[in-house]
């Protein structure tokens, strides 16, 4: 039978379970990432998994979110995570060697691999063949410890790409229309796999792009075939050695379809305040703008900034607009300082910043009170760029150029024609000393983490108690994100390494007295509309909560990665079976939810609520590890209690990597990290 290309990659790594989708699997996984502002988080919560050093094949730490340093809590989470990585035997990247996702597909992502990483634009790497999906802190944790990565198994979009792109449109354009199609939760539990005669012209700077974003739109991961795009890239990379050619086989089958003719997209721009609020460009046309910024974990490359720099050559940035730019990488910081693009943009006036995520996180430049900002990053959530007025707008390099030329918002097509773009390195400058290798393990023992003041224990929750009684401590509306819960910016960024602080924060947009309400009412539950927990796969958005006393969230719907984090975490994940139920629900009610713990026991698929002689009908969609999960009071006492259970009944220790490769793939050749 005709496979598509995620059969054949999930086929390679599946340990336990079948590939239906919905049906839960087991995935063995080669590779695990980590950055700054999740890392320590999920490295405390290693730690308590007894185990001496990372089983995964190859791990890496990147440092790239909380790079401001106002004072001690920045350096200290870096010198910990940098102790950290060198004792239990991960690469650390340092402080400006680039961004984790760009510098990733750069250095380390290859065809057929697969990647877990604890932010949800670990997505990037499937642009060269790689099944790479996002993650809470915690099972990367999980992973890193050897265990298998446990997930539903999705549904596999196939979208046929053809046709040549015209002038001015550019790869960013393919996942607006997307987003345009389907909305920020058109992806939900699902991959999305490119193929057809017009992926020869993306080449893979494009397919950074476009599946970077695809985690906007809810899905699991995008996947591009290795082709010969991918070798040139992997060559260019003096990684030739890692090239693998993968691509669906011919008639393979697909669970939903997509088509983009490329030659009929036109430019495109996401209006405040959703990614998947997509209109053509023409239609907001005019209005005035007071920032650009082009660059970060999506539009770095040098083409990117090429083409920004091509409209600008030999003028100023408007007067009214401060413009920012920011590559990927050093690699790509040394690209444009010999080819000419760098000086191009400073004599522009662009303000010129460090491969870091920077704006991007809200980690400065921030606009204006109510002022409009262009952007080529990849989301704009109220409040994400550090201003909570803001209007930001998502689009592409060249709407953005455009836009900062003129000071108004533009269709690029309005200049004329397509620029001469200056020719990238022939060999870019691949230096890898500013990744550090882990010690050896006869010397990591030695080694002593050092923990500044802010770095805090994480929470853990109490266990699931036979009846539960609580408090709504809030209702909120559709599409709530992770950024409403733990927000961005370098005021909040700072704590994540401290619970207690970060919670301070939770739900300040909605009601900046929500931390003392919600400590008064616990135990409490959340009440969430469609898409609650959308954007960030940061698992500080479950542990802030569970500080706080949160022992449930019921919502209309759930993003993928939120919904797990509060599972893991010990949090009941309830829907309502009747979405107008949710008006029921105000904040001060208590609510019991009887026999709780049976009902999860049985398996019982819906819960009952009450209050007052009212009855709820609620959803446990839950599979038998999450129930587990959830009996148990969470992952972290889960594995306490195996661990207490294995002399007397037989259970192992997580396996190491090289006992789990040796023997319980159907593919032994399968590409290692």
């Amino acid at each position: 039978m005709a496979e598509n290309l995620v059969t054949k990659i999930l086929k390679e790594h599946l340990i336990s379970g079948e590939l239906e989708p919905g049906e839960e699997v087991g995935l063995g996984i080669d590779q695990t990432l980590l950055q700054d502002a999740t890392g320590t988080m999920a490295c405390l919560q290693f730690e308590r998994m007894g185990v001496d050093r990372v089983q995964v094949p190859f791990a890496v730490q990147y440092v790239d979110h909380n790079i401001i340093q106002l004072d001690h809590k920045n350096p200290d989470d870096h010198r910990f995570l940098q102790a950290f990585a060198a004792k239990y035997g991960m690469r650390y990247s340092r402080p400006g060697n680039g961004i984790c996702h760009y510098l990733h597909v750069e250095r380390f992502a290859k065809p057929g691999a697969t990647l877990i990483g604890a932010d949800s634009h670990t997505t990037t790497s499937g642009a060269v063949g790689s099944i790479a999906i996002g993650a809470g802190g915690l099972d990367v944790a999980l992973v890193m410890a050897g265990r298998p990565f446990e997930t539903p198994a999705p549904k596999v979009v196939g979208v046929e790409v053809t046709g040549e792109f015209p002038g001015w449109v550019t790869p960013k354009d393919v996942i607006l229309e997307l987003l345009r199609r389907r909305g920020v939760s058109g992806g939900l539990n699902r991959i999305f796999e490119f193929y057809g005669p017009g992926l020869e012209n993306i080449d893979i700077t494009g397919r950074i792009t476009i599946c970077n974003m695809i985690a906007e739109l809810g899905a699991t991961t995008g996947v591009f075939p290795s082709d010969d795009r991918t070798r040139e890239w992997m060559e260019a990379q003096q990684r030739p050695d890692d090239f693998r050619a993968l691509a669906a086989d011919e008639g393979a089958d697909y669970d939903e379809h997509e088509h983009v003719d490329l030659s009929e997209l036109v430019p495109l721009i996401a209006q405040p305040h959703s990614p998947g609020n997509v209109v053509p460009v023409e239609e907001v046309a005019g209005t005035k703008a007071a920032q650009v910024c082009i660059g970060s974990s999506v539009n770095s490359g040098f083409e990117d900034l090429a083409v920004a720099a091509a409209v600008l050559r030999g003028e100023v940035v408007h007067p009214g607009v401060v413009m920012t730019v920011t590559p990927g990488s050093r690699q790509i910081l040394d690209s444009i300082a010999r080819s000419g693009v760098y000086s191009d943009l400073v004599r522009a006036g662009a303000r010129m910043l460090e491969p870091v995520c920077g704006p991007c996180v809200g980690m400065g430049q921030a606009p204006p009170s109510d002022a409009v900002s262009v952007r080529t990053f990849n989301r704009n959530f109220p409040g994400r760029s550090g201003t909570q007025t803001d209007q930001v707008y998502l689009t592409t390099p060249t709407v953005a150029a455009a836009t900062a030329l003129r000071g108004v918002i533009t269709d690029p097509r309005d200049l004329g024609d397509y620029p001469d773009l200056p020719e990238a390195p022939v060999e870019p400058a691949v230096d890898d000393r500013q990744i550090l290798e882990p010690a050896p393990e006869d010397e990591a023992a030695g080694i002593e983490i050092p923990r500044g003041p802010n770095i805090k224990p994480p929470p853990e929750p109490e266990e699931l108690p036979d009846d539960l009684s609580a408090t709504v401590t809030i209702v909120v509306e559709d599409d709530v994100s992770t950024g409403d819960l733990a927000p961005d910016g370098v005021e909040v960024m700072s704590f994540r390494s401290n619970v207690p602080e970060i919670a301070k924060f939770t739900f300040r947009r909605f009601d900046p007295e929500y931390h003392e309400k919600a400590q008064e009412m616990a135990p409490g539950i959340i009440v969430g509309g469609e898409n609650y927990g959308q954007g960030s796969s940061r698992e500080h958005a479950a542990l802030a909560p569970l500080h706080l006393g949160i022992r449930a969230v019921v919502a209309k719907s759930f993003a993928r990665i939120h919904r797990r984090n509060l599972v893991s975490q010990g949090i009941l994940a309830l829907e309502f079976e009747d979405g107008g139920d949710y008006e029921k629900f105000e904040q001060g009610q208590e609510w019991e939810l009887p026999d709780i713990r049976r009902r999860l026991e049985d398996g019982d698929e819906k819960v009952k609520a009450r209050r007052d002689g009212e009855e709820v009908t609620l959803l446990a969609n839950l599979s038998e590890r999450e129930r587990r999960i959830l009996l148990d009071g969470g992952i972290l006492r889960q594995l306490r209690r195996e661990q207490q259970e294995a002399p007397a009944t037989g259970r192992h220790e997580p396996e190491s990597a090289e006992a789990r490769n040796a023997g319980d793939r159907p593919n032994p050749e399968a590409p290692r990290g």
